[in-house]
């Protein structure tokens, strides 16, 4: 195997361009993953190596939103990043740190990979610049299907529905919902979800945009609506397991645990893919455990997404950069990983049948059908909002305080562009000691 990991970067004295320095047929990669994951991507990329003869050498880090932007100020840039998110990507896209994809796929050409949806994701200024590789999908309510059966109900497909679901289910001596937001100092995380996906189907993916840029303020009257409609779940007598105190004080990834046993605490549970790796021993996906889609809002926005995902862009434009930036395209890595559990890809000519059960079928079937896909909005946002006051906003909602002023305080503190690179700087200084 010719991939060289030289593991976390805060405890690395070698760069990655100082180690393919002087050594044509290399392709240097910097990344946040690691650990067992690495070793997962690294599988994905040997049919690259052994095809192509380069070699790949990848760094993981998890100081990757601040390191690379030192290395690429300091000409000791990879030549390819894997970025956990978009938003430092349309960064450097915008700054002309990045290489656009046209060098090596057209847009007609990634587009027999890759839904529009996903591409325009990718875009920055009409050009496009990455490609997905490991992708999330947070839009899912988690049930337990012989449940669903004793009580004689069915998967809504609209909000209204899922209120009315909800009604029925709390006549009938059942609590609907189980929601857990505690997460230590990121308490209140998993509300955002809740809020980002109704302002997306609420309101429509152009107003999500201009809500997550700041282009509308967080309190406008929009946004206020989406925490009021959020209230329809969490202030509901009886909706809720534990009622509000449940809610603000169970761990988030014990909340789901409510589903099961003979006797669940609750019938639904809202959350990405990623909570299967909460799911006891026993359950069979498919069989023991579903999902169905969040149910529409506005039918004007149906068939919407709340995502997250790894995108690969180029920074230094190598011949070896890119040829694996092609390999990326292709179904093979993403088909490799895919096999081994834990992966979902939003490439379309990945063959379903490689995932590993029913569940990653249909959870990767939504990401390549879904028309609307938006990006997990609290990651694009200024961290003092997006990791900060948005989290503690939801704890403050789900407590009791008003939408107005919840988003209100949100608002205020939301930083000024002068004040945001104050924070940046401080926050590299910090990473870079």
């Amino acid at each position: 195997m010719m991939l060289s990991l030289l593991g976390c970067a805060q405890g690395t004295t070698t760069t990655v361009e100082q180690a393919t320095a002087k050594r044509p047929g290399t392709v240097s990669v910097i990344g946040a993953i690691s650990g067992e994951q690495q070793a997962q991507l690294e599988a994905a990329l040997v049919p690259f190596e052994e095809e192509t003869g380069i070699e790949v050498v990848y760094e993981g880090t998890d100081a990757f939103t601040t390191l690379l932007p030192v290395r690429i100020d300091s000409n000791d840039a990879p030549d390819v990043a894997m970025f956990p998110q978009p938003g430092l990507m349309r960064s450097l896209a915008e700054e002309g740190a990045l290489v656009p994809l046209e060098a090596v796929l057209t847009r007609e050409e990634l587009a027999q990979y890759y839904p529009e949806s996903w591409i325009e994701l990718s875009e920055v200024d009409n050009e496009v610049y990455g490609i997905w590789y490991r992708a999330a999908v947070k839009s899912l309510v988690w049930y337990v299907p012989e449940e669903f059966k004793k009580g004689g109900y069915q998967p809504p497909e609209t909000w209204d529905e899922m209120l009315a679901l909800s009604d029925r289910m709390v006549a009938d001596g059942k609590t609907p919902w189980c929601l857990g937001l505690e997460s230590g100092n990121a308490s209140g995380w998993p509300g955002t979800d809740w809020v980002e996906e109704i302002v997306l189907r609420q309101s429509g993916p152009a107003y999500y945009d201009e809500w997550v840029e700041h282009g509308v303020p967080f309190n406008a009257p929009k946004v206020q609506a989406a925490f009021e409609t959020l209230g329809q779940i969490v202030r509901s007598p009886g909706y809720v397991w534990g009622g509000k105190t449940g809610a603000l004080s169970i761990p988030w990834g014990d909340s789901i645990g409510g589903l099961f046993g003979e006797n669940p605490n609750c019938l639904m549970h809202r959350q990405g893919n990623f909570a299967s790796g909460f799911f006891p021993d026993n359950v069979v996906p498919g069989e023991d455990i579903d999902f169905f889609p969040t149910p529409d809002i506005n039918p004007d926005y149906k068939n919407a997404l709340l995502v997250g995902g790894d995108i690969f862009a180029m920074v230094n434009d190598t011949p070896e950069a890119r040829q694996l930036m092609a390999y990326l395209a292709t179904p093979t890595p993403h088909e490799i990983w895919a096999a081994e559990g834990g992966f979902l890809s939003a490439n379309t000519q990945v063959d379903l049948n490689v995932y590993p059960d029913v569940i990653s079928r249909k959870e990767a079937a939504l990401l390549t059908e879904a028309e609307i896909v938006r990006f997990d909005g609290s990651d694009l946002m200024p961290g003092a909002v997006g990791t900060g006051t948005f989290w503690s906003g939801i704890m403050d909602f789900v407590a009791g305080t008003s939408a107005a002023d919840a988003t209100e305080k949100i608002e205020f503190y939301w930083p000024d562009a002068s004040e945001q690179e104050t924070l940046e700087q401080e926050s590299l200084e910090q990473e870079t000691l």
